[in-house]
C-alpha cells in the first residue's frame, strides 16, 4: 500500500470515530447547553458566526488540497 493511501485511510477512519464521537456527544451535552445558554444558541448573531466559520473551514480546507505542494 502506498505511504499516500496509508495516511487517507487513517484519516479516513479518524474521521469516522470523530463524526460518532460528536454524535454521541451532541446528544448528551447538547440539551443541557440548551438549557444553560438558551438565548445564546437561539440568536442569529450566534449561528451566523458558527456557519461562517464553517464556511471558512471548508473553503481553506480546499484551498490547501488544490494547492501545488512547494
Amino acid at each position: 500500500m502506498s505511504g499516500r493511501l496509508k495516511v487517507l485511510s487513517v484519516f479516513t477512519f479518524l474521521g469516522f470515530f470523530g463524526g460518532v464521537l460528536a454524535y454521541f456527544t451532541y446528544k448528551k451535552i447538547f440539551p443541557v447547553l440548551i438549557q444553560i445558554f438558551p438565548e445564546l444558541l437561539q440568536a442569529e448573531w450566534f449561528l451566523t458566526g458558527i456557519a461562517g466559520a464553517v464556511m471558512t473551514l471548508v473553503l481553506v480546507t480546499i484551498w490547501a488540497s488544490v494547492s501545488p505542494p512547494r
